[in-house]
């Protein structure tokens, strides 16, 4: 993403940046400023008095009344000599600090002959480090000054923002009566983004809506022609007529009939909702629940050389919803003994969920993040089957509110935990 920073921390960035610029440009500006007008107004002075000196016989320059803090050298013989700290110095205007003491020079040339002009400016050079370190504090000051302020103005700003993505990520604004949340905001850039939300979620409502409407027409009115599948089946299998092969294959219809009317009472449950299928369900019992499954399994994994066991690794007394239950096993079951070619499928019951485990191909780590998909196939060459076994259980214990995890097995296989307790 371009904005990893959050918005707060983007306003505050932005103000101190602004002072930054504008507290900074201000400051260099000053600074310069008085430098400027430091030199210009010392060497305007400094060529007036060294011009009034020049003008007298230097013999009798001590007597030029000078204060004690002005001091003037020449190469002249007849006036004073030039120190050695000053031999180096140029025409024009110099500003010379040794440590703690500070002079102006000016240095003026005549007929080959150099005239300086000493000024003593210890005390003014204390009051411009004073100035200088006003500015400074006052620079630092309008930092501090521009993250608080900035601060406080992006909880302003993030505030209605922030309340915003806490309404939308409530989970009630999807039911029917859910009421609008643009009118709860003015006519601004938030405003426009709640009238969005309302406009999205609108759709939304509208999709969910349909899709369960559909879910639940089509498995109420598949409902009897699969009672028709069923019962025909049954009627079938008692005539004794029946060749070997025919019975296979009435044996076959009869389960996948069996099979789809399974799956159409698990779409028919999740398409009903918590409100309707939950505390008025039938509840069973991990241990009954399971030896149901293995019963139900039992032939299927004799059928392929397959042992199939139920483990009991530490007791459960909780009860669940039944059919949930029962459709979460049986598919997690299919699923083991579908991918399994040798070895064994293990049931095993351990306190607040169950672990279904197997020797079979397993999921390589490209596939784990797809497998729960609905129509993905880990190895479509393997028979029959639409994809849609561990994209059922993971909806169920979505709508369960049960947590379920894939981890791979050592040599081979797969491990499927289903917690009941999350």
């Amino acid at each position: 993403m371009r904005y990893k920073r959050g918005l707060a921390r983007r306003i505050v960035f932005a103000f101190v940046a602004i002072t930054l610029v504008v507290s900074g440009a201000f400051a260099l500006s000053l600074v310069y400023v008085v430098g400027w007008v430091e030199a210009h107004l010392v060497s305007e002075e400094s060529v007036t008095e060294l011009n009034e000196i020049l003008s007298q016989d230097l013999s009798t320059w001590h007597q030029l009344g000078m204060d004690a803090k002005t001091h003037f050298y020449t190469s002249d013989p007849q006036g004073p000599a030039i120190p050695a700290n000053l031999a180096d110095s140029h025409d024009g205007f110099t500003e010379l600090v040794d440590g703690a003491q500070a002079f102006y020079v000016f240095q003026q040339t005549q007929d080959g002959q150099r005239y300086l002009l000493v000024k003593e400016q210890h005390d003014f050079e204390r009051r411009e480090q004073a100035l200088y370190d006003g500015v400074l504090g006052g620079f630092i000051f309008s930092v501090l000054a521009a993250s608080v302020l900035g601060w406080l103005l992006a909880r302003q700003v993030i505030a209605p923002v922030a309340r915003l993505a806490r309404q939308v990520s409530h989970g009630d604004q999807l039911l029917p009566l859910a009421p609008a949340l643009a009118p709860d905001y003015a006519n601004d850039e938030v405003g426009q983004l709640a009238a969005a939300f309302d406009t999205t979620l609108e759709h939304l409502r509208h999709a969910l809506d349909r899709e369960r409407f559909f879910t639940s027409d089509v498995s109420h009115e598949l409902r009897t022609p699969l009672m028709v599948i069923a019962s025909s089946c049954e009627l079938l299998l008692e005539d004794d007529d029946l060749s070997a092969s025919q019975h296979k294959q009435l044996e076959r219809i009869q389960k996948a009939g069996s099979e789809i009317h399974e799956l159409v009472e698990t779409f028919l449950l999740l398409a009903r909702g918590d409100s309707q299928s939950g505390d008025t369900a039938a509840r069973v019992s991990l241990a009954t629940a399971a030896e149901a499954a293995i019963q139900r399994f039992s032939a299927l994994a004799q059928a392929k050389g397959l042992r199939l066991i139920s483990e009991i690794e530490a007791s459960d007394t909780g009860g669940y919803n039944a059919s949930f239950l029962g459709v979460v096993m049986a598919n997690l079951l299919r699923n083991a003994m579908h991918y399994t070619d040798a070895g064994e499928v293990r049931l095993i019951l351990v306190e607040g969920g169950f672990r279904v485990e197997d020797t079979g191909i397993g999921v390589s780590p490209a596939q784990q993040s797809d497998i729960f998909d609905p129509f993905y196939r880990a190895d479509p060459s393997r028979g029959d089957g639409l994809g849609l076994g561990l994209s059922i259980v993971r909806r169920v214990c979505e709508h369960q509110g049960w947590a379920i995890h894939l981890r791979p097995l050592i040599p081979s296989g797969s491990c499927f935990v289903i917690d009941l307790r999350a």
